[in-house]
């Protein structure tokens, strides 16, 4: 169908529907893309890959899952890092009893079998919600981290109790294992989360995501207009624990290398929950953004005293540290209870009405 550009809005319902829907938006968004691929694994270093930006794009997709989750459906949730758990011990299980297997279906069949686990544990929220929702939700956080603590099936009897991924290549090309260069696992880490992030952004602007979204608002009317809860609520469950899944997956094989089930506590859970508040309830965005400023704000704070030649103590300037952003994290949400997704909205308004701001 033709259509009319009308300033930044389409004369075509579809059109004003797309996935960027503002010419300006797709420019950025393929600039950056460019720049991540093309640009990125020739100017950092291993310990920019290894440190900071492949642990950023993995909890960008956990963040993104728990944001269809509790932004999107409105479902509160505390057991991101169990889900997460739950994708790494079923790849590390596929690949060592099935070698021959390809690791990147590897990683969507244990997204599959996480999104199992969720539904399972999805089923209280068709009678509780709010605080009793994610009360829950953690009970499940601390019983999974049990199960794979306690059955040694799971980690295949090894004394240590770790998982640790295999070598595995794709075309070829090493992928996981210690001869894996850093430059290849951040580009399919890069891959599999452009690709997610751009299947979420295009699942919430549909039926279903327009499903849970009514559901969060107001469940009672969404009922009445001829949502099913109970459906609207498990897929909810299910695609979320998907994206942890395989975020879990990545955790251990494109990052850490090998994990014991302390690399998933309840401390993960609650990191990518304040990615979601920070960075934005509601938005693909705001979970990349809050995913950034948790994964980059602990390091600046590391290594800003050595930038002002300032001596202290390793165990005081990790206090410090905690300290510092944990207030930023109470400042951000009083200044903008939205997040930065918000800000950026706002920040995009007014360069769009410039040199005219009024």
């Amino acid at each position: 169908m033709l259509y009319r550009e009308a300033g930044q809005f389409k004369s075509s319902y579809v059109a004003d529907q797309a996935i960027f829907p503002i010419a300006q938006d797709r420019v950025v968004v393929i600039g950056v893309l460019v720049f991540a691929f093309a640009v990125v694994p020739f100017i950092a270093d291993e310990y920019w890959l290894q440190a900071v930006i492949i642990p950023f794009l993995i909890f960008s997709l956990a963040a993104i899952g728990l944001n269809l989750l509790t932004g999107y459906a409105g479902q509160l949730s505390l057991g991101t890092g169990a889900f997460m758990a739950v994708g790494a011990y079923a790849t590390y299980k596929i690949t060592t009893n099935i070698p021959e297997i390809n690791i990147l279906l590897v990683f969507l069949l244990a997204g599959l079998i996480t999104a199992a686990v969720g539904l399972v544990f999805g089923l209280p929220s068709l009678r509780i919600k709010g605080f009793y929702l994610a009360v829950a939700t953690l009970a499940a956080q601390f019983f999974i981290l049990w199960l794979f603590n306690k059955v040694g099936w799971f980690y295949n009897y090894f004394p240590s109790g770790t998982i640790t991924a295999p070598p595995r290549t794709v075309f070829g090309i090493m992928v996981t294992g210690p001869e894996a260069s850093a430059e290849v696992r951040y580009l399919v880490s890069l891959a599999i989360v452009v690709i997610f992030a751009l299947a979420a952004k295009n699942l919430v602007r549909g039926r279903i995501g327009r499903s849970w979204m009514a559901i969060r608002d107001m469940d009672i009317a969404a009922e009445i207009i001829g949502i099913r809860p109970l459906q609207t609520k498990l897929l909810a469950f299910a695609i979320s624990s998907f994206y942890c899944g395989v975020a879990g997956a990545m955790m251990v094989f494109l990052w850490l290398g090998s994990a014991e089930t302390e690399a998933f506590d309840v401390f993960v859970s609650f990191q990518v929950l304040f990615m979601i508040i920070i960075g934005g309830l509601g938005s693909i965005l705001g979970s990349f953004l809050g995913a950034a400023f948790i994964t980059l704000v602990p390091i600046f704070l590391t290594n800003a005293p050595a930038m002002f030649n300032v001596n202290i103590p390793i165990d005081l300037a990790k206090h410090l540290e905690e300290i510092i952003f944990g207030g930023m994290i109470v400042y951000f949400l009083i200044v903008e209870p939205n997040g930065f997704a918000r800000l950026w909205q706002i920040g995009k308004q007014k360069l769009r009405r410039w040199p005219f701001p009024y």
